[in-house]
């Protein structure tokens, strides 16, 4: 029979399609974690958020916990792409750490979904390093990097790196959460210049550096 051995294949897969629906997924579901919180958070309402079932959901993320991780996932690497669209073209070292900072300080302030998310993770798995500071730590060498060469050209003091990493980085991120728990008190241009002001010159002159206290050990 003329046509007996025609294979009909359906609709061709629409390029993309998938990827789109899984940021579909992610936005909804950062929304509603951070609305409810991860124990109160039915898949159901992500499925319904974007009007699909909740096998759909199932066939890009197999468990809550899976869904709820790939959306800090998500959150994290938007910020990481934030930053580096920040710096690019920057060559001053000093210069890309300040735009850094300042993108850092701007991404958090308009995305409070994944700050909750990101506290959310933190009493909820407990015994998992946090999403953010593992991409922290994913991310150190070029600017330890950018700290050694501000190191050799006489523009920085010398010192260990991850001391600068340290306290940095804890400043950058103690900024970002009291911002959150406290309402913003600030603007992000306004913390970054108040933050690299204190970083970068300190708070005592010449004089007063001269007489700086040896910090007492403890016993």
């Amino acid at each position: 029979m003329p046509g007996a051995n025609v294979r009909h294949r359906g609709r061709p897969p629409v390029q993309g399609l998938r990827e789109r629906r899984k940021e579909q997924i992610l936005a909804a579901a950062t929304r509603i974690f951070a609305q409810r919180g991860y124990p109160a958070t039915d898949l159901q309402l992500v499925a319904d958020a974007i009007h699909a079932g909740k096998g759909t959901l199932y066939r890009y993320f197999p468990t809550k916990e899976a869904l709820f991780l790939a959306a800090i996932e998500r959150g994290i690497l938007k910020l990481g792409q934030e930053v580096e669209s920040t710096v690019a073209g920057v060559e001053d070292p000093l210069e890309r750490i300040a735009r850094a900072v300042g993108a850092y300080l701007d991404y958090f302030s308009r995305n409070l979904d994944t700050l909750e998310l990101m506290a959310q993770e933190r009493a909820v798995f407990k015994g998992r390093k946090p999403t953010y500071f593992a991409f922290m730590d994913a991310r150190l060498g070029p600017w330890k990097g950018h700290l050694r060469t501000l190191m050799a050209q006489g523009r920085m003091r010398e010192m260990p790196l991850e001391r600068i990493v340290d306290v940095v980085g804890d400043a950058v991120y103690g900024t970002i959460v009291t911002d959150y728990f406290a309402g913003h008190r600030k603007s992000p241009e306004d913390q970054t210049r108040d933050l690299l002001d204190v970083v970068f010159h300190g708070i005592l002159t010449a004089a007063g550096r001269k007489s700086i206290p040896s910090p007492e050990k403890r016993p």
